[in-house]
């Protein structure tokens, strides 16, 4: 299949109410299709995977044919400057995260970006670092921790910024350290408990925020990670 028939599809298949969707998140509406993540994903398997292909659809600059693009990828074909160049037509927080969490944190040395984009100051480069840090704290096994602290640090330095999609990635990255078993639970208490003491609104918005979710968690039969006592599961097993 080529770009145009894809789009042409994608086109066939909108919505209004998706369309709406994505402008209100700030996407021009010339470049919203209308179409959910979820019937994207299902494209996937009936055209293939093709970084040509995948290319060919985030040039076409709609939002729908990007999120598309990201999926369609072979990752062990996509280099760091693949998605540095990709991350300077971001300007949403569900593109950052997908290609965070679709894309870039399947790639060797992805931790050099974190590093990289803390000093960013544009919104979606400063969100992709902690939605990385999320997504590590989730799915890396052999995170470090020595990597926990130098992401703790990160957490500090950059919590005085107030914009609400870096914010509540922070606060993100925050919830899923604590979540990894009970040492980092007590060491991520103690970051936002520091946060919540500082005169900076965005650090006490992040503070609290994470302490909603920190302060409920627990350690239950068959799960590795940390749930909130306010679960099924931990309700089931009389933990809540």
């Amino acid at each position: 299949m080529e770009a145009k028939e894809i789009i042409q599809q994608l086109k066939e298949m909108s919505s209004d109410k998706f369309k709406q969707n994505v402008v209100r998140m700030g996407i021009p509406e010339e470049n919203s299709i209308g179409v959910s993540t979820v019937m994207l994903r299902k494209m996937v398997p009936k055209i293939g995977r093709s970084n040509e292909l995948a290319w060919d659809l985030w040039n076409t600059g709609y939002h729908e044919a990007k999120l598309l693009a990201v999926l369609l990828m072979e990752k062990k074909k996509v280099t760091l400057d693949d998605v540095r160049k990709m991350m300077t037509q971001v300007y949403s927080w569900d593109l950052c995260d997908h290609i965070c969490k679709n894309l870039i944190i399947k790639i060797p040395g992805y931790q050099n970006l974190i590093l990289e984009w803390c000093d960013n100051s544009n919104t979606y480069y400063r969100r992709a670092v902690f939605t990385l840090i999320a997504s590590v704290s989730v799915h890396e096994k052999n995170v470090t921790e020595e990597e926990i602290t130098s992401y703790l640090n990160l957490i500090k330095e950059c919590s005085e910024d107030n914009r609400e999609h870096v914010k509540k990635a922070v606060s993100w990255a925050l919830r899923e350290i604590g979540k990894i078993d009970y040492n980092y639970l007590e060491r991520a208490i103690e970051t936002a408990q520091e946060l919540k003491e500082r005169s900076s609104k965005a650090c006490q918005w992040i503070a609290k925020d994470a302490l909603k979710e920190l302060e409920t968690l627990v350690k239950v039969e068959g799960r590795t990670r940390l749930i909130t006592s306010k679960s099924q599961m931990a309700k089931e097993q009389g933990l809540s």
